[in-house]
């Protein structure tokens, strides 16, 4: 279609020729002839060009955390000489580039950087492409490339201790405390390889005996296992930056987990996330990407729910924005199958429900005025270190 000085020429064109009608001059006639050739021209030649692009975009990191700068990198190739090219790709949610080259043979590389403000999943292009005429009077606008994904995680901050759990299955009479557990996994039993495992558990002896791969199946230890639950309901956050915080709490106490030798798991809701194959970690960092609040949710069924799945471990973690008969529910329907257990609270809670919590046992880490969870978390740590050591 005409750009902006293409419609001009095509106004001044219809112009002059009203004027060749009035006055019969035949150098108005010609004048006007001759822009609206140009435009004309002008229209073959994008309309034959711009089937000679192709867009390739990479990356780098595919997956950041807030705050993070990311770097978009987008080649752009002709099979033949263009003129004018005008590309740009937006990144949904956060901003556009624009980039504009006179000439366009090799393939052309351009650059930018992406700040990344807020958790989510972000859609980066496809990019709109723009190829104009010599002469600037015609263009065309067509989408190029895929559409790529940008994942953001919420900020992780560091955090310092470990809660205390037992260092066996307490249904095994265990009786020493131990602050960390035991990496690794243990061994189960033998099966029959399926697609997608890992061929470094094949166990050869079995393997050469029934001509078939055997796979070692491994288990977590009983100490190892951690569940994260972030309460989702609504009704716990009176502003959308509370639930912003207890998302970053349960990312935080994830990650300390997760380097501590723990393996955490996430709960946020039914149908939200699950059990799956593959990195428990980096399964919870992909779903607290994208989580969000959930209105009248029925906390008593999730938590039986959940229940009935049979967890348990060392460590339950539970994220809320405010102590309620919730969260001791949760207390009470899953402390008894965990160790220890730590509710990370955004607000204040009511006092009784908080003096509940601690008869209880449960460690109780409060998120400070900005947000931060280091420094509540670390004194709870400690305290709780103090009270094992005189029990």
């Amino acid at each position: 279609m005409p750009t902006a000085r293409g419609w001009a020429a095509l106004g001044v064109a219809g112009a002059l020729l009203v004027l060749w009608i009035g006055f019969g001059e035949v150098e108005l006639m010609t004048t006007a002839v001759f822009l609206l050739a140009a435009v004309v021209v002008g229209l073959a030649l994008v309309g034959l060009r711009t089937s000679a692009v192709t867009l390739t975009r990479r990356l780098s990191p595919a997956q950041a955390h807030e705050g993070d700068t990311v770097i978009v990198e987008v080649e752009v190739a002709a099979t033949r000489r263009l003129h004018n090219v005008i590309v740009e790709d937006a990144v949904h949610g956060l901003g556009v580039a624009r980039f504009a080259a006179a000439i366009v043979g090799r393939p052309a590389v351009a650059r930018y950087e992406v700040h990344c403000r807020w958790r989510g999943a972000y859609a980066v292009g496809p990019a709109e492409v723009t190829v104009m005429d010599p002469f600037g009077l015609s263009e065309r606008r067509y989408r190029a490339g895929t559409t790529d994904r940008l994942l953001v995680y919420p900020l992780v901050e560091p955090l310092t201790g470990l809660p205390e759990v037992r260092g066996l299955d307490p249904a095994v009479h265990a009786a020493r405390p131990t602050f960390a557990p035991h990496g690794g996994e243990d061994f189960f039993t033998l099966r029959e390889y399926q697609v997608g495992d890992d061929l470094r558990r094949v166990h050869w002896p079995s393997s050469a005996k029934r001509d078939s791969l055997i796979i070692k199946q491994l288990e977590i230890p009983w100490q190892a296992r951690a569940l994260v639950l972030l309460d989702v309901r609504a009704e716990r956050y009176p502003v959308d930056e509370a639930f912003e915080y207890a998302v970053r709490g349960a990312a935080a106490a994830i990650s300390h987990l997760h380097e501590g030798g723990f393996s955490p798991e996430l709960w946020v809701a039914p149908g939200v996330n699950g059990p799956r194959p593959g990195n428990r970690y980096q399964q919870a960092m992909d779903t607290l990407a994208t989580v969000r609040t959930i209105r009248n949710l029925d906390h008593q069924r999730t938590l039986a729910r959940l229940r009935r799945k049979g967890v348990g471990g060392g460590v339950l973690v539970f994220v809320t924005g405010g102590l309620d008969e919730g969260a001791l529910s949760t207390m009470r329907l899953l402390g008894r199958d965990f160790s220890r257990t730590v509710v990370m609270v955004v607000g204040d809670g009511e006092g009784a429900v908080s003096t509940a919590l601690q008869r209880a046992g449960a460690v109780t880490v409060m998120a400070g005025p900005d947000g931060r969870w280091a420094p509540g978390w670390k004194t709870a740590m400690e305290a709780s270190w103090s009270t094992a050591s005189a029990g």
